[in-house]
């Protein structure tokens, strides 16, 4: 860890004006242990549980002066592509929880990884870890069934659908051959009858819905319905300083989520 309280984590958060930002500083000072000394933001920001906001702009020069063991990112791809560059030349650990990535923007995301650690996670929740590993052994043991996978954010959601549930969707395709992300089908409207080979996504934005994700298997005669649904953006943030404290002092290269729940 850097200079300072030798059993103290001290966190960069960027996004800190944002709903997951807020939640991260917020999370950070009730952890025994964790100190936000660096939050920035894009916008002007009122200091967030007694941090001061730097302007998003001064994050790489802050980022060398103040020398923290781990930075915090829940922005957007183009925001998280540059905090990564600069953590990467100031060798900074980084946890991104940002979705909405390119495949271009995911590959030069990666490039970070040969500097330094980078851990990204289209969700910190331990429950939908638990999920999508359910659905994995779900849909190997019901070859064939349909697959609908619907997910409902709050109305203020960017991307969709979701980053959880494109995870989801490529975990069933990573199980199912028959399966890929050419069958995915947005929606239905018409005349929609199901084809072979197809997975209906359905992303709904609505009020100040936290997260919900569920995935419906069908045939058979039979019905198997696997949902998770988040109460509160702490749990994102819980897992996302877990996270953090995890890959402090790893070596550089690119990590997920699930190597937290596993331990490794």
């Amino acid at each position: 860890m850097s200079s300072g309280d030798p059993g103290t984590l001290r966190l960069a958060v960027t996004g800190a004006g944002g709903r997951m930002g807020r939640e991260v500083i917020e999370a950070a000072a009730d952890r025994e242990g964790m100190s936000v000394v660096l939050a920035v933001n894009r916008s002007e920001t009122e200091p967030v549980a007694g941090v001061a906001v730097d302007p998003a702009s001064e994050f790489a020069d802050r980022l060398a002066a103040v020398d923290p063991d781990v930075a915090v990112d829940f922005t957007g791809p183009a925001s998280a592509l540059a905090y990564a560059d600069a953590c990467a030349d100031a060798d900074v650990p980084l946890v991104t929880g940002t979705t909405g990535f390119s495949g271009d923007e995911l590959a030069k995301l990666q490039e970070a990884a040969s500097s330094v650690p980078v851990l990204k996670a289209a969700n910190f929740s331990r429950g939908v870890a638990a999920l999508r590993r359910a659905v994995r052994e779900a849909v190997a043991a019901l070859p064939g069934y349909d697959v609908e996978v619907t997910e409902t954010h709050h109305n203020g959601k960017r991307d969709a659908p979701s980053g959880t549930a494109n995870t989801i969707l490529a975990d069933v395709e990573d199980v199912r051959e028959d399966l890929s992300p050419d069958g995915r089908v947005h929606g239905r409207e018409g005349h929609a009858p199901r084809e072979p080979g197809e997975i209906g996504v359905h992303a709904r934005r609505a009020g100040d819905v936290t997260g919900e994700h569920e995935v419906l298997l069908a045939d058979n005669h039979e019905v198997l319905e696997l949902v998770h649904r988040a109460g509160d953006r702490g749990v994102f943030a819980a897992g996302a300083l877990d996270a953090a404290g995890w890959l402090a002092d790893r070596e550089a290269g690119w990590y997920t989520f699930d190597d937290v729940i596993d331990g490794s």
